[in-house]
């Protein structure tokens, strides 16, 4: 089922107090809560909650990561 989330509601959505944590990224929210480099919402600087759209294009795995992950929907 996919939803539509703010940036504002992405907020909530921070992996930590049990939260489950999202990202978005090109106008996709993912679910990266079950992934281990993202414990306790946070991976090399970067928070869960937020919209990492130009920080991915500086990682070195850049968007090839994004196929792994499961989309929760859309950031609007």
């Amino acid at each position: 089922m996919a939803v539509n989330l703010t940036k504002e509601e992405l907020k909530q959505y921070d992996g930590k107090n049990g939260h489950k944590a999202y990202v978005a990224v090109d106008g996709t929210v993912y679910d990266v809560t079950g992934v281990e480099a993202w414990q306790n919402g946070e991976h090399h600087g970067n928070l869960a909650g937020q919209d990492l759209s130009e920080v991915i294009t500086k990682a070195p795995h850049k968007k090839s990561v994004l196929a792994n992950l499961p989309v929760v929907g859309k950031l609007v």
